[in-house]
């Protein structure tokens, strides 16, 4: 790539029986300049690791979301960014201008107002998986049972899509976003699957339109019909994968830091703490750009790193303390700059709402299992947990 001698490493997954963050995402930071890293189909890519640098990153106009430009960082052949004419309305792979437009349309169904409208909706699901709880007996898979179905069944409504299909969807995206445990060929399946889908239910509220996010946005004019599909598949994988792990992960913290229970501070650092996004903000070079004294040539896949930047010992004192109580606010959990998570408001909510209502209900809840034997996922661009038995 350049003449400067970076530090080249393997691409940095999270690994059976280590902690998270990764322990050499510190050193990584330590490192002048950046660290190159060979991507598991052998690409090389850029890894920004600091704070201050993945914020620039993700504002500068001269590297870019889209999949089209040569060197774009996609991690495999199905595992990344697509293209529009793979996917039609996937506008995370877009930059500005044309990314502008699907969120200008999209922005009204996730402002504070709007998510404020729709809290009564998330505690009545809520407290719907938590009377499934108690009414199978003390014990249950918090995953399978609270964490997944919560923001699943809370997505499905607000976009019109039937509760009955909650499983398909479910199913889909798990092997969408796995990287060792499904294949390019699985993945590719599952998207297909979900595309048609998608496509049908389009279909059907053009002809029956109803009070839901596609009715609306069908109504706008503002998206073409052939857009939708790659709109709303994003919408689900975003709304539902990335919440129920933040769920998950959140309750498992605060079964080892009881004394937050209760505290609504704590979903904004565990949103910081566990960073479950952290493969996905993937860009490339568009012109010759220098980031932290690194000369980064035009044609060179970035990866920034959400994780290492929200663990930056510059940011944030003792990054690796579970501590809601710290003043620091600027983490980049939802990203940073024009493709931050347009549903982060909803997401909030559903984590508070999630922790309160379960430890009110369940005060006696505790781990059924050694911590140390929680199935993490280790294989996937998101962090998270297979599994969460519990008791009580």
């Amino acid at each position: 790539m350049t003449s400067t001698g970076p530090r080249v490493v393997d691409f940095p997954l999270r690994r059976p029986g280590e902690a998270f963050p990764p322990p050499h995402y510190q050193d990584y930071r330590g490192e002048r300049g950046l660290v190159v890293c060979h991507l598991p189909n052998g690409n090389r890519v850029w890894l920004v690791t600091r704070h201050e640098d993945v914020r620039a990153v993700l504002t500068d106009r001269r590297i870019s979301s889209n999949p089209d430009h040569p060197g774009f960082p996609n991690i495999s052949q199905t595992m990344g960014v697509p293209r529009q004419e793979q996917i039609p309305g996937w506008f995370v792979g877009l930059d500005s201008p044309e990314h502008d437009r699907f969120r200008k349309a999209l922005i009204p169904e996730f402002t504070v107002r709007r998510v404020r409208e729709l809290r009564p909706a998330v505690e009545q699901t809520v407290d719907r998986c938590i009377d499934g709880l108690l009414a199978a007996g003390t014990e249950a898979d918090l995953v399978a049972d609270f964490a997944l179905p919560v923001p699943s069944l809370v997505i499905s409504a607000l976009l019109g899509v039937p509760p009955a299909d909650r499983d398909f969807f479910e199913s889909r995206t798990r092997t969408l976003v796995a990287i060792r445990s499904s294949t390019d060929q699985q993945r590719d399946t599952a998207s297909r699957e979900l595309l048609r889908y998608i496509n049908r239910l389009v279909a059907i509220k053009q002809k029956w339109p109803g009070d839901d996010l596609i009715s609306r946005l069908l109504a706008t004019g503002a998206i073409d019909p052939r857009e939708m599909s790659g709109v709303l598949m994003l919408l689900l994988i975003a709304g539902h994968e990335t919440t129920a792990n933040n769920i998950a992960l959140g309750v498992v913290t605060l079964l080892a830091h009881p004394e937050w229970i209760g505290d609504p501070r704590v979903v904004e650092e565990t949103l910081r703490f566990h960073s479950v996004a952290d493969l996905v903000s993937l860009r490339v070079a568009v012109e010759d750009v220098e980031i932290a004294g690194q000369q980064v040539r035009a044609g060179e896949g970035i990866v920034a790193l959400v994780a290492a930047a929200n663990h930056d010992e510059r940011a944030f004192a003792c990054p690796h303390a579970f501590d809601p109580a710290r003043t620091e606010r600027h983490h980049v959990a939802f990203g940073y700059g024009v493709h931050q998570c347009l549903g982060q408001n909803l997401v909030r909510v559903e984590m508070e709402i999630a922790y309160r209502r379960l430890f009110e209900r369940i005060p006696g809840l505790r781990l059924a299992v050694p911590a140390e034997e929680l199935p993490y996922k280790y294989d996937g661009v998101l962090c998270g947990l297979h599994a969460l038995p519990v008791r009580w």
